[in-house]
């Protein structure tokens, strides 16, 4: 699991590469990735492991993570795919980025610069109980629903990711 994360400007021009609890008790900009899977109008969803460090428990796009300094972010969701879902992707696609900030507390903060990146997916899984609980598909027409009627379900940045994912998919 990556322990680093490189912090960037607003433009996503590295700066430096820090150890990733100081970015997240700071809080430092940093780059991270979001990634959707989906088939169909259906996209694969997890729920946070609930020992994460923080959103344990809620529910979340199929993947995130941070990528290393020297790595392609695709190349690094790629892998980290494998860490948490056992999940092999022959391809996937940059689809846009946002920056985002949340306080969870006094001590913790998220501050990222999140690449949201898709591809399509029809394949097996294996979780990795030690970061996803749980991982399902589902209807495209019943997240944007329950995102409105149990918006506490949802990890701070999944809606805005979410809303990117949509006009992607929508336009495809």
């Amino acid at each position: 699991m990556p322990n680093k994360v490189v912090a960037v400007d607003y433009n996503d021009a590295k700066i430096k590469v820090l150890d990733k609890m100081e970015a997240h008790l700071k809080p430092i900009l940093h780059r991270a990735f979001s990634v959707f899977l989906y088939n169909g109008n259906k996209v694969l969803l997890q729920k946070r492991a609930k020992n994460k460090y923080h959103s344990g428990g809620l529910i979340a796009n199929t993947c995130c993570s941070h990528p290393q300094s020297n790595e392609n972010i695709i190349a690094n969701a790629k892998q980290r795919l494998i860490e948490e879902l056992d999940i092999h992707v022959e391809s996937l696609s940059e689809i846009g980025t946002f920056i985002y900030y949340n306080k969870f507390n006094d001590n913790l903060y998220e501050y990222e610069y999140d690449h949201i990146l898709v591809g399509e997916f029809n394949g097996s899984y294996n979780l990795n109980l030690e970061e996803v609980s749980w991982l399902g598909w589902v209807e495209i027409d019943d997240i944007k629903r329950d995102i409105v009627e149990n918006p506490n379900k949802y990890a701070v940045w999944f809606v805005t990711a979410f809303d990117i994912f949509l006009k992607f998919f929508y336009n495809k």
